[in-house]
C-alpha cells in the first residue's frame, strides 16, 4: 500500500506544498513542492487581521493546492497555520473559510509546536551534529529559535519578530536608513532577552539558517561567483562562508527594491522583506559570537512530515 501525503505549510508570506509518497522501500518520491507568494500578513498584521484582499488570494492558492492534492489521489493532508493566523482576531473564521471552500482541516499551531517541528525538519535535512546550534527560521510573523544539537532540543522559543512585522515598523526608506537598522537591532536587543539568556547557558557555535531568506542568501552568493549548480537542485543542507554572507548583506543594505530585484538569484516575493530579515542575521551572528553558518532548504513541513512518518 503506497501511502501519498500532502503538507501544507501556510506562512504569514508564503505557502508551501509538499506532495510525497512513501514507497514500499521506506523512500520518499516527491510528486510536487511549490510555493506561492500568498503575502498573508500584508496589510493587516500590525492591525492583528487578516485583510479580505490577503484571505483572497490565500483562499484562491488553496483551492489550487485541493487540486493538485486531489489529481495526485492523496490519501493524507496536513495543512499547519502559523504566526498571522494564530495572532489574528479573525483567525478563526478564516479557517472555517477555508474548510468550506476546500475540504482542507488546518491545524492552527502555537510557537513552541512550530519551533518543534522547524527542528526535526532541520535535522533531516543532516545539517545537525554533536555540536551546540542554533537553529533560526525567520517567517513574516516569527521569527524561531531553536538552541539544539543532533540528538535533542535544549530550548526553543518563537518570538514575534518576523519580516513582514519588522518591514511595517522599519522600513521607511529604500534603500534602508542607518537609522531604522539601529532602531531594529535596538529593537532585537529587547525583544530577544529570553534568547540571550539561554545563549549565555548553552554556548552554542552554530548558526543554522532554516529555508527562506537563508536559502535565497545562499542562491545570491553561488550565482555571484558564477555557480550554477543550486538552480538545477536546491541541497537539502549547505554550508555558507560568515564571509560571503557578509558581502551579500552588504549589497541588501545599499541596494534599492528594483537594483536588489535585479541581483542573480533573488526572488520577488522575498525582495523587500529579506532587507529586514538579513538585519536579524546580522543582529544574531555579532550578537552571540557565531563563527560558521548551515542552511538548511528543510524546515516546517518537512518536520511535518518526519512525525507523520514516524507514526506510521
Amino acid at each position: 500500500m503506497k501511502n501519498r501525503l500532502a503538507l501544507i505549510d501556510m506562512g504569514t508570506n508564503t505557502f508551501h506544498l509538499l506532495i510525497t509518497e512513501v514507497g514500499e522501500d521506506g523512500k520518499l518520491h516527491d510528486f510536487v513542492r511549490t510555493k506561492v507568494p500568498v503575502r498573508l500578513g500584508q496589510g493587516g498584521i500590525s492591525n492583528g487581521a487578516i485583510t479580505p484582499e490577503a484571505s483572497e488570494r490565500a483562499l484562491k492558492t488553496l483551492r489550487d493546492f485541493r487540486k493538485q492534492i486531489d489529481a495526485h489521489g492523496v490519501e493524507t493532508v496536513r495543512a499547519m497555520a502559523t504566526s498571522m493566523v494564530r495572532n489574528a482576531s479573525n483567525g478563526d473564521d478564516f479557517v472555517k473559510d477555508i474548510y468550506k471552500q476546500t475540504d482542507i482541516q488546518v491545524e492552527v499551531i502555537n510557537g513552541a509546536r512550530e519551533a518543534e517541528l522547524i527542528y526535526y525538519g532541520v535535522r533531516s535535512a543532516g545539517v545537525l551534529d554533536e555540536k551546540t546550534a542554533l537553529i533560526m527560521d525567520i517567517g513574516g510573523g516569527s521569527v524561531e529559535f531553536i538552541l539544539c544539537n543532533a540528538q535533542e532540543i535544549f530550548w526553543k522559543q518563537s518570538f514575534e519578530v518576523g519580516a513582514q512585522r519588522l518591514m511595517d515598523q522599519f522600513f521607511t526608506e529604500d534603500p534602508i536608513a542607518l537609522e531604522s537598522i539601529t532602531a531594529e537591532k535596538a529593537y532585537l536587543e529587547e525583544k530577544l532577552q529570553p534568547l540571550t539568556a539561554a545563549i549565555a547557558k548553552y554556548k552554542p557555535t552554530i548558526l543554522v539558517g532554516s529555508s527562506g531568506t537563508f536559502d535565497t542568501i545562499c542562491d545570491i552568493n553561488a550565482l555571484g561567483k558564477g555557480d550554477t549548480s543550486r538552480q538545477q537542485a536546491q541541497p537539502a543542507a549547505s554550508y555558507l562562508a560568515v564571509a560571503d554572507y557578509y558581502a551579500v548583506h552588504q549589497e541588501l543594505l545599499s541596494k534599492n527594491h528594483d537594483e536588489r530585484l535585479a541581483m542573480p538569484g533573488m526572488l520577488e516575493m522575498r525582495v523587500d522583506m529579506i532587507v529586514l530579515a538579513s538585519i536579524v542575521v546580522d543582529f544574531v551572528l555579532q550578537k552571540y559570537n557565531l563563527q560558521e553558518i548551515r542552511v538548511s532548504a528543510y524546515a516546517l513541513k518537512e518536520g511535518v512530515l518526519q512525525q507523520a512518518l514516524a507514526s506510521m
